[in-house]
């Protein structure tokens, strides 16, 4: 049973509501110094040279604002055939965040939260551990592929079947 806290709750069952859900987005890659945080909120300025939005928030020991990017999403397919993957689009990107989007040669790995706005430290749902897959886009966009690890990569058995393993089968 998932957790949810009661003013998601209330927000949810009312009628109408001022309350907002947020996505924060936690990137982490070994070539960046920083990891790249962004939120789908404008929840207060940054700063007025250049004019930035952000929210902050204490996810993941993030000491810097989560910073405001317009996102959408592409669901993913429940077709047999089709990779078990989420498309996150960031419209209207600042163009050194795409090109460091871009620039990866092996997967960075990606974070989700969703919060309210009026309380962005309080976590009702998160995803972590998921790998971004790829990352293509022009000036208007950024596609970023996302999925959770492949299954098909582990170890299966993980161990042999011996007695210092398994010794329930040979009791």
């Amino acid at each position: 049973m998932r957790r949810v806290s009661l003013n998601a709750r209330l927000m949810q069952d009312a009628v109408s509501s001022d309350q907002v859900y947020v996505v924060l987005v936690h990137i982490t890659h070994p070539d960046l110094d920083e990891p790249v945080l962004l939120s789908t909120d404008n929840t207060e300025r940054l700063s007025d040279e250049p004019l930035m939005y952000g929210t902050r928030s204490t996810w993941m020991d993030a000491t810097e604002p989560y910073l405001f990017v317009l996102a959408s999403t592409l669901v993913p397919s429940d077709l047999d055939d089709a990779p078990t993957s989420a498309t996150l689009i960031l419209e209207n990107v600042d163009n050194d965040i795409a090109k460091l989007l871009r620039s990866f040669t092996t997967p960075a790995t990606i974070a989700m939260a969703v919060v309210l706005a009026s309380s962005p430290s309080l976590i009702e749902a998160e995803w972590t551990g998921l790998e971004m897959k790829t990352a293509d886009g022009d000036a208007a966009e950024v596609r970023l592929e996302i999925s959770r690890a492949d299954i098909e990569e582990e170890r299966s058995p993980g161990h042999r079947m011996t007695k210092d393993f398994f010794p329930g089968l040979f009791a």
